[in-house]
């Protein structure tokens, strides 16, 4: 997973949007779908609101994209796969609307429907629905979509996610039914967000092998045209089945969509001011506040603009990798985030832009606060004496220095753990009883990281900590942090307004040895794995929140990584020939919301 200064570019594919509660008995069919409420949007709505559905057709727009790319296939294990794909080529069964917490509308599947015992769900394909070379969509394909993402061939995150979806069922012609190993509030609402592709994509090749071969999906938008790693062209679908779908009417506006790579954020910056590309969203603070500025911008060419949205910020930070037996004691790993002087590169390196991270679910109702009391209390009480003291004694906060003397107070606290954890400095190196150096290094895929590393390197070698970081390409970074082959890096975990199984694959044990899996940090700790599956099987929001502030503070105090910062706006800039909606979605990424709402003047 590639992250920037600020986690708003996490994958689309790690986001998932749930609202934890039961539908009423007995099951039903219906062509949308809400937990717990009605949805917005009535059965034969026009148009989601924040679309103009009179949005002319026409035109390119022009992406930039970072790094390379040497793949077609973005659901295995092997490659990068290129920017897009999953967006523009693929489409689920059912698609989310982006100004309500979680309801589903028809797609693919034109409806759905829950068994009473919600131990199945069944879903009835929309007889319009089409692959790019004009093939019918039906419940073999779904069903051949499923089995070929559950192998071994498809990137494991399948499996561990959709590990109690048993099998999918053929009914009919075009309709198909997905078993369930047990009741589990949101699998139905998983499964309907699955991408489907044709089989006529592999042929006779082995999935795993597969990254070279144009994909069939059903979306709006084919691959035109391509020179790998460098840039990509999407062309509109002239006959794209689902073009006056109220799930898609107003959206995929442009004829063509071209993503061009860059390997330097500052050439990337200096191309969009050239007019190679023509949107772009910012994570870079200095950046955002010292480098977009010039003629095109004075002059209106290039509009820069914050939008506001009301995304749950999750957790970004410096992650530990904590299979290294150098971090395996949590004083360890609290005496190192003494060190980090957030305040300090808030004001001078940020700009005073971010708020930092106090929570795995910051900015939202779901963060822990205070001291645990009431239900949460209890339910952190079965587990009293796998835990520190101090989640019970102690509120827990992200080290500050916002005061003279702070951060000197802070590296002598983390002295004194150290030496608690049996570190000496020895000739000026912080050693161990067997003469072992503390020594680490931090791999960073973003080169303007650096600048935030060398005071926070600077300030662990007061301590005798010696640490290194480099940047290095990004095939290599995503080789690397998928076999967990190094010491700490920056993560995003994103998080929806509604936590479930995505947790599994954060923080579980199971997921812990799983390459590929998101639990980058490696936590084993049979609490946090009672704690999901609370969050998981709750019963009702109120119980969701309990459990996910139990799981919030336990992780909390498991110091497993240093807390970096978040903001509650989309900074982009763009080229101005372009409009989009008045009425801006709820929960959204920038990059998407321009894909798939605007439209050239």
């Amino acid at each position: 997973m590639i992250t920037c200064e600020t986690g708003n570019n996490v994958p689309l594919r790690y986001l998932v949007w749930l609202l934890l509660f039961f539908l009423p008995a007995p099951g039903y069919a219906s062509s949308s779908i809400a937990l717990g409420y009605t949805p917005k949007y009535a059965t034969h709505f026009k148009h989601f609101d924040y679309v103009n559905p009179n949005a002319p057709k026409g035109g390119t727009i022009t992406m930039p994209g970072f790094g390379n790319y040497d793949s077609f296939n973005p659901f295995t294990l092997k490659g990068v796969p290129a920017a897009g794909l999953t967006q523009l080529v693929f489409e689920s069964l059912m698609v989310q609307s982006q100004d309500e917490a979680y309801s589903l509308y028809a797609n693919l599947a034109d409806d759905i429907q829950l068994a009473p015992n919600k131990l199945s769900v069944t879903f009835h394909l929309d007889p319009r629905a089409r692959f790019s070379n004009g093939d019918p969509v039906l419940a073999k394909d779904v069903k051949f979509t499923f089995d070929t993402l559950k192998s071994d061939k498809a990137h494991p995150r399948y499996r561990l996610y959709w590990r109690d979806i048993t099998r999918a069922v053929v009914v009919s012609k075009r309709t198909i039914r997905f078993d369930f190993a047990r009741v589990n509030p949101e699998l139905h609402l998983i499964i309907a967000q699955m991408q489907v592709f044709s089989p006529k994509w592999l042929g006779s090749t082995s999935f795993d092998k597969l990254d070279r071969t144009l994909p069939i999906g059903t979306g709006p938008y084919t691959v035109e045209k391509y020179q790998l790693g460098k840039d990509i062209v999407y062309k509109r679908n002239p006959n794209y089945w689902a073009r006056n779908l109220p799930s898609q009417k107003g959206m995929y506006n442009f004829d063509h969509i071209v993503f061009k790579y860059y390997r330097d954020f500052t050439v990337m910056l200096e191309a969009l001011k050239a007019g190679e590309y023509d949107f772009i969203a910012v994570n870079n603070s200095k950046q955002w506040a010292r480098d977009y500025v010039g003629p095109q911008f004075d002059d209106g060419r290039i509009i820069k603009k914050e939008i506001h949205h009301k995304n749950n910020a999750g957790m970004q930070g410096f992650i530990f990798n904590i299979r290294r037996e150098l971090f395996k004691d949590r004083r360890v790993r609290r005496a190192i985030s003494l060190a980090f002087d957030f305040d300090w590169s808030n004001k001078k390196l940020f700009y005073n832009q971010y708020t930092r991270c106090d929570s795995y679910f910051s900015n939202s109702e779901l963060a822990s606060s205070g001291l645990p009391k009431g239900d949460e209390l209890k339910l952190l009480n079965q587990y009293r004496d796998q835990l520190p003291a101090d989640v019970f004694t102690q509120v827990w906060h992200p080290p500050r220095t916002n005061y003279p003397g702070a951060l000197r107070k802070n590296l002598i606290k983390a002295q004194k753990l150290l030496n608690e954890a049996g570190w000496r400095v020895r000739d000026g190196v912080l050693q161990n009883a067997n003469g072992k150096k503390f020594e680490f290094s931090v791999m960073l895929v973003q080169k303007g990281f650096e600048r935030i590393l060398a005071p926070f390197a600077y300030n662990l070698r007061k301590l005798g900590i010696i640490v290194h970081y480099r940047t290095v390409d990004v095939s290599l970074y995503e080789q690397r942090v998928r076999n967990f082959k190094f010491d700490m890096v920056v993560a995003s975990f994103g998080e929806s307004q509604s936590p479930g199984n995505e947790q599994f694959d954060y923080w579980s044990s199971r997921a812990a040895d799983q390459k590929g899996s998101q639990n980058l940090i490696g936590i084993k700790n049979p609490v946090v794995d009672a704690l999901i599956n609370k969050v998981v099987f709750a019963r009702n929001r109120k119980s969701l929140i309990i459990a996910t502030h139990a799981l919030d503070r336990v992780l909390l105090h498991g110091e497993y990584l240093i807390p970096n910062w978040y903001i509650a706006t989309h900074r982009i800039a763009y080229w101005n020939k372009f409009s989009y909606p008045k009425k801006l979605p709820l929960y959204y990424q920038a990059e998407s919301w321009a894909l798939a709402t605007w439209w050239k003047k």
